[in-house]
């Protein structure tokens, strides 16, 4: 009988019980509530910070066309477009954002 009873206990393995387990996704929805809210403001943040740095791209590329074409004054958003001196995507982010 005692050999019977130290083979059961060998064989058994040992595992998470329902409360432990209930308790680590407790503490993982917990994580997921306080990192999440902050990865969306950081994700307007850099949105943000993008879309300044494309105004700054289209009014440094107006004084760059400027320089190089003396005689024709300061150029629009959509002359520097058709010129090439900016993208289209640039285009669209600087009129949303400067209110042209």
């Amino acid at each position: 009988m005692k050999k019977l009873k130290e083979k059961l206990l060998k064989a058994t393995v040992k595992g998470f019980t329902l409360v432990e387990m209930l308790i680590v996704l407790l503490i993982i929805s917990v994580l997921l509530l306080l990192f999440v809210p902050n990865l969306t403001k950081q994700k307007d943040s850099v949105t943000k910070t993008g879309n300044q740095a494309v105004v700054k791209v289209v009014e440094s590329q107006k004084e760059l066309y400027a320089v190089a074409n003396p005689t024709a004054g300061e150029p629009s958003a959509e002359t520097l477009a058709n010129e090439g001196y900016i993208t289209n995507e640039q285009l669209e982010t600087y009129n949303k954002h400067v209110g042209q």
